[in-house]
């Protein structure tokens, strides 16, 4: 597999009880252990063969463990990965065709390639992260405005 390819995971029922277990116990870790900046592992049971682990790559193993631990697949995409327009379309849970016109809108970055088109996962990720927090916000108001109105 290429590095800057999504590395995509999906459990069965038996990696949904063990990842939930090891989340458990990762996130447990974590928080007894806030000043720690690597995380030592000790793999297979021999105290001798430890694997110090940054913090942050932890963390990102709690998330994936907690997202395994419901049941959903996980992907991991580095950032600079470079995806198609269906890998994209993918990532957001969208079509294809919604996802051409977010790129031709400019919403989105991205490169041609001959003629087709390259997104990068930042891009695509910023992207997700903006409109997430706008549609937040776009239901706070709701909110605001059912309970002015007595409504909620």
């Amino acid at each position: 597999m290429n590095a800057a390819e999504p590395a995509t995971a999906r459990p069965d029922a038996a990696e949904v009880r063990t990842a939930d277990v090891a989340m458990r116990r990762v996130k447990r870790y974590l928080a007894d252990h806030t000043d720690e900046r690597d995380i030592r592992v000790v793999v297979g049971g021999d105290p001798d063969d430890t694997l110090a682990i940054p913090r942050s790559a932890v963390e990102l193993l709690a998330r994936v463990l907690a997202h395994m631990a419901a049941g959903q697949g996980v992907t991991v995409v580095p950032a600079h990965a470079e995806l198609t327009t269906q890998q994209a379309a993918d990532l957001l849970n969208v079509s294809r065709p919604h996802l051409i016109g977010l790129l031709d809108a400019g919403e989105i970055a991205f490169r041609k390639v001959g003629s087709h088109r390259r997104v990068r996962a930042d891009s695509l990720l910023e992207y997700r992260r903006k409109d997430d927090h706008e549609r937040r916000e776009v239901a706070d108001e709701l909110t605001e405005l059912n309970q002015d109105m007595g409504l909620y």
